[in-house]
């Protein structure tokens, strides 16, 4: 057996919903079509991928010019592998 929801609780809740979907569509675009969004966040997706890339040839050659390990650079710079 379910346990009955006060109407005020329900309310809130409900009030609480409408706001995250009016967070969402303002983050995300109100009305957008979802191929739209998935070809934007996939072109994201590539630029960020090639600045990563970009970044680790650097780290590689300053390692080469330290004489030390990518690792080690990693951990001066404070880089997390997360």
């Amino acid at each position: 057996m379910h346990a009955a929801i006060s109407a005020e609780k329900q309310e809130a809740r409900v009030a609480a919903l409408r706001a995250e979907i009016e967070s969402l569509e303002t983050e995300f675009g109100r009305g957008d079509d979802a191929e739209a969004i998935v070809k934007k966040h996939i072109k994201l997706l590539h630029r960020y991928n090639e600045a990563k890339d970009a970044t680790q040839i650097l780290i590689g050659k300053l390692a080469a010019q330290r004489e030390t390990t990518i690792r080690q650079i990693h951990e001066d710079l404070e880089l997390l592998d997360d």
